[in-house]
């Protein structure tokens, strides 16, 4: 506003002097006589090996997310959790509208991830982590499990989801009295990790960004 008002933006040729004046997008804005444009996005898909903390920058931390990636992207943040022990699908970004709304609850997006637990999930308790488990005090929101597979010691499923609490499938698994050996996250929206190699990134395609919005 303050750049505004001392006269310093012009939009194509033309001094602005009111912060209200209605931008449609592909005018030609300059301040102090320099052209700006409109904030370029990157985004980013990284699969998540285990023994990395997802976070920027945390001193605590013996290994981050952000070592896997080039010095040239310390501009991106993770979305959303893994936690160190977890593998899979990290997007990273710097489009914060994108991160809410992939976070967000209230927007509904899936998640899907690949868990294996000992010992044999059963029915029962398949159908109680289904309809909702409480977690510190708060319930968990429904969820969805299929492709189970018990092979006598351990057993493997597809879960998914569209909350993101801290270690939630963990103590969701505890709470019905099994461990959690594995967990990797195939899925976020529409977007797959399919075979990505583990610890390596590559950035979304047109389309894939296109999906996720």
């Amino acid at each position: 506003m303050d750049l505004i008002q001392s006269g310093r933006v012009m939009v194509n040729g033309r001094l602005v002097e009111e912060p209200s004046t209605p931008i449609e997008g592909h005018e030609e804005i300059t301040v102090d006589g320099q052209k700006i444009g409109p904030k370029e996005y990157s985004y980013v898909m990284l699969n998540k090996p285990a023994g990395y903390t997802t976070t920027k920058d945390d001193v605590h931390a013996e290994k981050t997310v952000m070592d896997l990636l080039p010095s040239t992207m310390r501009h991106l943040a993770p979305v959303g959790r893994l936690d160190r022990d977890s593998e899979g699908l990290l997007l990273l970004t710097n489009d914060g509208d994108l991160a809410f709304q992939l976070t967000h609850p209230k927007f509904h997006a899936d998640k899907t991830y690949l868990v294996r637990v000992k010992g044999e999930l059963t029915q029962a308790k398949q159908s109680k982590m289904e309809g909702g488990i409480v977690i510190e005090g708060k319930k968990t929101a429904p969820c969805r499990i299929k492709e189970l597979k018990y092979n006598g010691t351990d057993t493997e499923f597809k879960i998914t989801l569209n909350e993101g609490r801290k270690r939630q499938i963990r103590m969701m698994a505890k709470s019905v009295g099994h461990y959690v050996t594995y967990l990797c996250r195939l899925s976020m929206g529409q977007l797959q990790l399919r075979d990505l190699p583990k610890g390596q990134w590559r950035a979304l395609t047109k389309q894939e960004v296109g999906l996720l919005k």
